[in-house]
């Protein structure tokens, strides 16, 4: 089967004319004769970016969420590539309805009829991963229901283990091969896939953003209802709204549509910096909009980033360096961080930094792409050994997400005059002294519990003190007294040697 599948893999790639990829490395470059010779039948037109992702899709819906993954790592792939990738779409046709309600069964452990007081066994979406059905509880609240694909995690294993197997390919025989840390990003994708396999997984992550947005006008999130959830199967409540892709009908409804993009910003920068957990898979598919608000309804919840106070404190340190002009500051907040070699010239980095943003300071606001900014840090900073943060690509790729929905819905929208409001005042809240009362308001609870013990641990610690003196000059003392008495033995020893030699002399 393996051999089958790798024969399969083989000639959809030379269908699509992949073999340049191998044929630039100096050791190949002499097969390149024989593959025009023999391959002289095969009409190869498109850019290498098009057909590359053409292949993918011939090869199913694995290769297709690799190449959405790996259209997010700009930091490895060439921009010509990770664009044309980044349009892969993952749909594929759903599995048979009797197939769903049998995993929905198993995995509650009742019958259908029993979970459900009304089940539609036409799904109303699928991916390479689940599908999704509408249904009604007994108690006829309206819900949606997601199920795995049977047997999907078998098949996954199967084709990563052959993305690894070409992956060790590409590292040999690409010349950028080693450079590009393909089995790296084939592992990163394993663990990607592994979080999707688990709908309970995803039903946290969905439960942690709801509350995160209790009650927000902003972002609603579907309530996950737990007594009908398992590895295989999540229940949660049937969001209502408008695709955020059909602009038409988002205006008919009432929708400020210039008011809707700006939100969609601050929803993202509420979810990374106040939360530090944020939606990382936010294209149009997954999003809706209430009719007749500017409320945003989020969907599928399994790819969610996360950001440490550490990283937080990183990125505000260079935005603040960033909006200052001061490149220096963020080339140091590069080398403290440890993201790039202890020996890199700060001088050379800072120059880097510059080149990519003092243009950007020189165009109107609105003519500037802060995702593409980004993606020009990221390429300028290969030359430096950058050692790229996962959690730092995922927000890199939704940043990219969120400011190309929101020119789509506003081709004015001004993705910095939006967010440095928000980032201005979320700084001033971590940095300076606003930030030392929030810290003094979160230690406070700790500090009541700990002062009136004070007392108590401050004698247990003299005493301890006291106790390991005590011991200390013991053993001191024993040593010394050791030191004295092999001292002594010597002298003895001496004196008795002394003694010996007097009588014999004495004797003769």
């Amino acid at each position: 089967m393996n051999l089958l599948r790798l024969a399969r893999i083989v000639h959809v790639a030379l269908k699509y004319g992949l073999e340049e990829f191998f044929l630039g490395h100096p050791r190949l470059r002499p097969l390149r004769w024989i593959a025009a010779v023999l391959l002289f039948w095969r009409p190869v037109r498109a850019p290498r970016a098009v057909r590359l992702r053409r292949a993918l899709e011939d090869l199913g819906p694995i290769f297709v969420k690799f190449g959405q993954m790996l259209s997010t790592r700009r930091d490895l792939v060439p921009l010509d590539l990770a664009d044309e990738l980044a349009r892969l779409q993952d749909r594929v046709p759903p599995f048979d309805s009797a197939t769903a309600v049998a995993v929905i069964e198993a995995a509650l452990g009742k019958p259908l009829a029993v979970a459900y007081a009304d089940f539609d066994r036409i799904p109303v979406a699928s991916a390479s991963v689940a599908q999704v059905h509408f249904a009604r509880l007994p108690d006829g609240r309206p819900v949606a229901v997601k199920v795995m694909r049977p047997g999907i995690g078998r098949i996954i294993a199967h084709d990563v283990g052959l993305l690894h197997v070409l992956a060790r390919l590409v590292e040999k025989g690409l010349a950028d091969g080693p450079r590009l840390r393909p089995r790296e990003v084939v592992a990163e994708f394993e663990k990607h896939l592994a979080d999707e396999l688990d709908l309970m997984r995803e039903a946290a992550n969905c439960s942690q953003l709801r509350r995160n947005f209790r009650d927000s006008p902003l972002l609603a999130v579907p309530e996950v209802i737990w007594d009908y959830c398992a590895r295989e199967v999540m229940t949660m409540d049937r969001m209502e709204g408008i695709p955020v892709s059909q602009i038409d009908r988002l205006r008919e409804s009432g929708v400020d549509i210039p008011k809707l993009a700006a939100t969609g910003v601050e929803i993202f920068f509420t979810q990374v910096f106040r939360d530090g957990f944020f939606h990382a898979d936010m294209h149009p598919g997954n999003i809706l909009v209430r009719p007749g608000s500017e409320q945003y309804i989020a969907l599928d919840f399994g790819i969610m980033g996360t950001l440490t106070e550490v990283d937080k404190q990183y990125l505000a340190r260079n935005f603040l360096a960033f909006f200052r002009r001061d490149y220096k500051g963020v080339a140091q907040a590069h080398l403290e961080s440890g993201w790039v070699p202890a020996d890199t010239r700060i001088d050379e980095l800072e120059a880097a930094v510059r080149a990519v943003c003092e243009p950007v300071f020189d165009r109107p606001l609105k003519d500037i792409s802060f995702g593409r900014v980004l993606l020009q840090l990221f390429q300028a900073s290969r030359r430096f050994n950058v050692e790229i943060q996962p959690q730092l690509v995922l927000l890199q790729k939704t940043l990219l997400n969120i400011e190309g929905l929101g020119r789509q819905l506003d081709p004015e929208l001004d993705l910095w005059k939006t967010a440095k409001p928000f980032l201005e005042r979320w700084m001033n809240q971590q940095i300076g002294w606003r930030a030392l009362l929030k810290n003094l308001q979160d230690e406070a609870p700790k500090w009541a519990q700990l002062l009136p013990q004070l007392p108590r641990l401050a004698h247990h610690a003299l005493k301890e003190n006291r106790l390991a003196q005590f011991e200390t000059g013991l053993a001191l003392m024993l040593r010394q007294q050791q030191t004295r008495n092999r001292w002594l033995a010597v002298i003895a020893g001496l004196l008795a040697t002394l003694a010996l030699l007097t009588v014999y002399f004495n004797l003769r």
